[in-house]
């Protein structure tokens, strides 16, 4: 029955009437109840009186709301009944309606229930224990197996097998195998009586606690759930042969599937290789890509942290997997069954892991290789590309060995992928030894210790130790390193390599089993695994030496004899299990190492804002680029250095350079042989000597040495310009270094030569001008050297009397001899004015016999000496009154009057002197101005760039706790970061 309100409408009669809600209905009369029907057209005529009714069911009912409760008692006469059968009517309906209510209890009551049991079920499911942090020991293919296995299906099909292995003739001992069958039914029977935990019964009996048999395992499974037939079952098994028995088939039974596992394995590998390599965004290739993104964000954040060194004592504390061993313990090749590629230099017998390598581990369509720093992928397919990788790696060890040492702390960063590999971080660290050999450096053994110590000292680093099963345990060093690190083995697992030699070579193969119960060494840990690398041969590939290892755990009697589990051989196992701890390790701390990170990132900005509120925070590279930039703007200067200031510089450096010789060589001897025509000729050949051999190499030294001051003033100056101080030793070395690359351009020496040797030659002076220049250049020339002089006849005769009262200066002995020599010397040379360069000996001995009358002994060699100072005065002086005499002898010199009173040849020397310092300083300030700045500037640019590129040039030149700070902000704001990138992309992918 339709009730909606008090309105319902009709289709027949078109009319719309809306109910007590505001809501207008529309349903045809025909789906509406009988007893609807007339109730409608009922309430259809009382609200149209004008309307003729359509149906006869309008005229004999009222609206439903005015039903009684209960029918009355027919009144007498004729209408009364007619009455009387109406309310009769409407009781039986109303009847109808209570007995239609009740399908809405039944309803309401179901599903209450059915919520109720729903929510005792899990209130039970949460009071048992949970047993998930252990699943990472138990490979994930055995618990899919065991989801798959139908335990009812295989109940019932097992008389059948029973029946099937009796009939056949040709099997060995059909009794047992049938009682075996029968066993083995009876455990599924019991593990079904428990319903839903029958699947948990199978994990159980497959994860069971080293030490245990598998027998022992599986009759212990279901006592929990029935014990009675569980001790059936424990007295089926005392024979000792139906347990041996049972061992092999449950082995040959485990054997068949996981080669069959492996099968599938294969080509889901070959299935993902395919999704990976499609271009288009599905939900598979969505989600590999997250997985290999958050191993690449997760490595990144690694390479940042060793490089890290913070002083607020927030340590590297996030997860890696840290590979430790004794040298030659087979490190090397589980990590390359691990990323299923021969990736590392191997040598027999000597030590080839000179630093730690971390790898990368992540999956990908192609199985290829990639340092950090490098764009080159090696192709592992590709034997030629793998030995090249190994050739690099090796080069990069030794590279990083600095001289004299035989390891390295520094890490060589690697990323490996390809289809099926297990996503980690791992860090293979040069082995432990115990004794050090020749050939390698003095701490070799301490260095080792410290580097692994490093590492393990990290508590989130799982420590993956691994032991050579084919030497005798009481040997290993690593061990009891491990168990120093991690004394309670919380974050350890232990591999035993080589198992094929140790179980060859043991006379006790329960040795074996104690090491992989952990019952033979002090160190514990999370589990333990044996694992087979190879036969030992270099050449050997990653299939063979897998095809190797599970043939001989398929033959193995430690398998057999239930010495080891199936999930604790093969290193693909050891993958799965190290690689799920690994995961379960960095989402249970990188949350708390970035709340780290962000507190130390909080101090720094801190102690920023205190000490250097004005200055932006600017790292290493960032300073290093604004210096770059102050010193291109100063080498840029030096080509707005004018002509005229470049010539004067030039000039006057070259004077000071060459003038000793000018004077000493040329001038002196020419002028001292008092002939006009001889002291021509003296001068003319000495100045070609001197321009042939010397001049040209003078004049560019004097123009390289000038472009370097004029740089070094320039970046001096610079300085002084509110520049920061922090620069100046990276200043310093860029100019050192520029200008010791620098090499002035040789070709430009010959055409200077000709150029000098032109201007020399010419005689002729044009104008007064010339020659008032040239008289005052040599007046200036002459008194220079004569205040030279005699500074240095001073300090030969001492102090004269008015500095010996005046100062308390007393002359020595060799003073005062001097002195009686300087004094007989001088009456000589008053007597003789016009005396030769040279002191005949005669007169030699005559002043040394005057001096002898005088009490003072005098050497010969002393009295030549005195006379070369004081006849050097006594000419210098006559030169510059001839000097003087010779400013009104240009005219002579014009019209070439011979006047032996005046000539004036000293004169036209010192200009050809003067003039040849000018045209030689134009041609170098030419060459300087369009050659040399810009080559120099280029020098600067190279030099710039080789030290951007070199980052320990940078640290060494760039220092002060401003730039530390700043580079310690950088770095913490990055791995913050890059953390909480991390964390969210961790997040999504939960």
């Amino acid at each position: 029955m339709l009730r909606v309100g008090r309105a319902v409408a009709c289709m027949a009669c078109k009319n719309m009437v809306s109910n007590n809600m505001g809501v207008r209905f529309r349903m045809p009369l025909q789906k509406l109840h009988p007893l609807s029907r007339a109730v409608h057209h009922r309430y259809n005529a009382s609200a149209n009186p004008q309307r003729p009714p359509h149906c006869s069911a309008a005229r004999h009912f009222t609206s439903m709301s005015r039903l009684p409760m209960r029918p009355p008692k027919p009144p007498p006469g004729g209408h009364g009944g007619w009455r009387y059968q109406q309310h009769r009517n409407f009781w039986m309906l109303r009847l109808a309606s209570r007995l239609l209510k009740l399908r809405y209890i039944v309803l309401g009551s179901a599903v209450g229930g059915g919520y109720t049991a729903k929510k005792t079920y899990e209130e039970w499911k949460d009071m048992l224990p949970d047993m998930s942090a252990y699943n990472w020991v138990i490979p994930d293919f055995v618990w899919e197996l065991s989801d798959q296995i139908d335990l009812d299906k295989l109940t019932k099909i097992l008389p059948e097998l029973e029946e099937i292995a009796k009939l056949l003739p040709e099997l060995p001992d059909f009794d047992k195998i049938g009682e075996n069958f029968t066993f083995l039914k009876s455990i599924l029977s019991t593990g079904v009586s428990v319903g839903s935990e029958g699947a948990s019964g199978l994990r159980l009996l497959l994860a069971e606690a080293p030490g245990d048999t598998p027998v022992k395992a599986a009759t212990e499974a279901p006592v929990t759930a029935t014990p009675e037939a569980s001790d059936k079952q424990f007295k089926k098994s005392s024979d000792k042969e139906k347990v041996d028995q049972l061992q092999e088939e449950l082995l040959r039974t485990q054997m068949k599937y996981q080669r069959m596992l492996e099968r599938l394995e294969k080509e889901n590998k070959d299935l993902r290789k395919v999704v990976l390599q499609k271009d288009e965004k599905g939900i598979h290739q969505r989600k590999i890509k997250v997985c290999k993104s958050l191993i690449d964000m997760y490595s990144e954040v690694l390479d940042i942290l060793s490089d890290f060194d913070s002083n607020y004592n927030t340590q590297d504390h996030l997860p890696r997997v840290v590979v430790v061993g004794d040298q030659s313990a087979g490190k090397t090749s589980v990590l390359e069954m691990i990323a299923q590629a021969r990736i590392f230099p191997r040598g027999s017998g000597e030590m080839m892991t000179r630093s730690p390598v971390k790898v990368t581990l992540s999956e990908g369509p192609h199985h290829v290789a990639m340092f950090k720093d490098s764009s080159r992928e090696f192709d592992l397919g590709k034997e030629e590309d793998l030995a090249a990788l190994r050739h690099e790696i090796e080069l990069r060890m030794r590279k990083s060995v600095k001289e004299g040492q035989t390891v390295s702390p520094e890490t060589i960063s690697l990323s490996v992928k390809g289809p099926g590999i297990q996503r980690m971080v791992l860090v293979d660290l040069p082995g432990v030894i115990s004794t050090v050999t020749a050939g390698m450096a003095a701490d070799t053994k301490e260095t080792i210790f410290s580097i692994s110590k490093n590492y393990m000292q990290n508590p989130n680093a799982i420590i993956l130790c691994i032991q050579d099963g084919s030497v005798d345990a009481e040997r290993s060093i690593v061990t009891d390193l491990v168990s120093q690190m991690d004394p309670q083995g919380k974050r350890t697992i232990f591999v035993l390599t080589k198992v094929d030699l140790a179980e060859k070579n043991l006379a006790s193969p329960n040795r074996i089993q104690q090491i992989v119960e952990g019952k033979l060494f002090p160190m514990k840990a999370l589990g333990y695994f044996a694992v087979v690398t190879g036969k030992g041969s270099a050449g050997e590939s990653i299939d063979s030496i897998k095809d190797y290892e599970e043939d001989f755990f398929q033959n193995s009697r430690l398998l057999r004899d239930g010495m080891l589990k199936a999930h604790q051989v093969t290193t693909k196992n050891l993958s799965l299990a190290v690689s799920d701890c690994f995961w379960k390790m960095v989402r249970e701390s990188v949350e708390q190492q970035a709340d780290a990170f962000k507190a130390s990132r909080f101090n720094l900005e801190t102690e920023w804002k205190n000490n250097y509120p004005r200055l932006r925070e600017l790292d290493r590279n960032e300073l290093f680029e604004k210096a770059k930039n102050e010193i291109l703007d100063e080498v840029i200067s030096l080509s707005q250095v004018t002509p005229k200031h470049w010539e004067a510089i030039l000039q006057k450096k070259l004077w000071e350079r060459v003038s000793t010789h000018v004077i000493e060589n040329i001038y002196l001897p020419a002028a001292q042989t008092m002939n006009s025509g001889t002291f021509n000729t003296t001068v003319d050949i000495k100045l070609k000597q001197w321009t042939d051999k010397q001049l040209p190499h003078k004049a560019l030294e004097v123009a390289w040495e000038t472009l370097q001051e004029e740089f070094a003033r320039f970046m001096a100056e610079y300085k002084g310009k509110d520049q920061d101080d922090i620069f100046d030793k990276l200043k310093e070395a860029v100019k050192d270094e520029s200008i010791k690359r620098h090499k002035w351009n040789e070709r430009a020496m010959d055409s200077l030569r000709v150029i000098q040797h032109n201007a020399l030659e010419d005689r002729s002076i044009t104008d007064k001008p010339q020659w008032d220049a040239a008289i005052q250049f040599m007046e200036e020339t002459l008194q220079a050297r004569l205040k030279d002089t005699d500074s240095v006849i001073n300090d030969m005769v001492g102090p004269d009397w008015k500095q010996r009262w005046m100062s308390w200066k007393n002359r020595s002995p060799e003073q005062h001899t001097r002195n009686e020599t300087r004094n007989e010397l001088e009456r000589l040379l008053k007597l003789h004015e016009d005396h030769t360069a040279y002191l005949a000996n005669d007169e030699v001995t005559t002043v040394r016999k005057n001096l002898e009358g005088r009490g003072v002994e005098v050497d010969p060699a002393l009295i030549k000496d005195t006379w070369h100072q004081l006849y050097r005065r006594h000419f210098l002086q006559k030169a510059l009154q001839h000097c003087n005499l010779c400013r009104r002898g240009f005219y002579y010199y014009q019209r070439h009057f011979v006047d032996s009173e005046l000539e004036c040849n000293d004169v036209v020397l010192f200009w050809r002197i003067q003039r040849m310092l000018l045209i030689t300083a134009n041609t170098l300030r030419q060459q300087l101005t369009n050659t040399e700045v810009r080559r120099l500037e280029k020098n600067v640019k190279e030099v710039l760039e080789d030290f951007g590129e070199d980052n320990e040039k940078k640290v060494h030149l760039i220092t002060g706790r401003r730039v530390q700070l700043a580079e310690d902000l950088k770095k913490v704001r990055e791995i913050q970061e890059k953390l909480e990138a991390f964390i969210e992309a961790l997040h999504k992918e939960k």
